[in-house]
């Protein structure tokens, strides 16, 4: 009688299994769902977030893979000591929200030239603040009276005779990349010195002596190198 109660139980419960597993999975399933639901959800408001955002602060380092994401660049190159530049901060920045919630392709940074003197030597930086627009390999520079509604039009393009920066002395030109990389060099340099002198407490006649002594060594190699490339080879008969 035992044995037979015992097969009947577990016939039973072999029976109710596959149901409480089908229950399972229906629950797993609907969990499932709903966080990719919540997640989908999260990364669309993420994304309307990133948006309508500010200005964007633009550096040596993210400058030139900034401006060839393919869009439009409308930079403003300021100083913190800039009395111009401190007025015009709440406009520049409902400049930015306007044209990045309303526009696709446009985007609005910022650069402190008085820390990034190789980006304001590239772009022939002479006052703050100033304005270009990036489209490309075209570059203008704004002109205009600084308001809201002129910096919109300038960053669209609506504006009248627009005219483009000579590209041989502008900022993608033979003579824009020069004076960057004269300036780089220059910074180095004394980054360099200063942190000899400062962390490694060398002599300052020192440190200037031995960096000259390793810049003329470079300069030789580099020359020597040059002249073997240009030497003319003899012709096999």
């Amino acid at each position: 009688m035992k044995a037979i109660l015992s097969l009947l139980l577990f016939t039973f419960l072999s029976f109710l299994s596959p149901i409480a597993c089908s229950e399972t999975a229906i629950k797993i399933e609907k969990t499932e769902t709903e966080s990719t639901q919540t997640a989908t959800k999260k990364d669309v408001i993420d994304t309307s977030q990133q948006k309508v955002q500010g200005v964007i602060t633009l550096t040596s380092k993210n400058f030139d893979s900034s401006i060839n994401d393919g869009n439009k660049w409308l930079i403003e190159f300021y100083s913190p000591w800039c009395s111009h530049c401190k007025r015009f901060t709440s406009t520049y920045e409902s400049i930015a929200q306007h044209l990045h919630s309303t526009t696709d392709n446009i985007k609005v940074g910022k650069v402190d030239g008085s820390v990034e003197r190789a980006l304001s030597s590239r772009f022939s930086i002479k006052g703050y603040p100033t304005f270009f627009l990036i489209d490309g390999w075209d570059v203008y520079e704004f002109k205009k009276s600084r308001s809201k509604e002129n910096m919109i039009q300038f960053a669209l393009q609506k504006q009248k005779n627009m005219e483009t920066v000579n590209f041989l002395m502008g900022p993608f030109g033979p003579f824009g990349m020069v004076r960057m990389f004269v300036m780089n060099t220059g910074t180095r340099i004394l980054n360099i010195f200063e942190y000899l002198v400062k962390e490694r407490g060398i002599n300052r006649t020192i440190a200037a002596v031995s960096m000259a002594g390793i810049g003329v060594f470079v300069g030789t190699l580099i020359v020597i190198f040059v002249g073997l490339m240009l030497i003319p080879k003899p012709k096999v008969d």
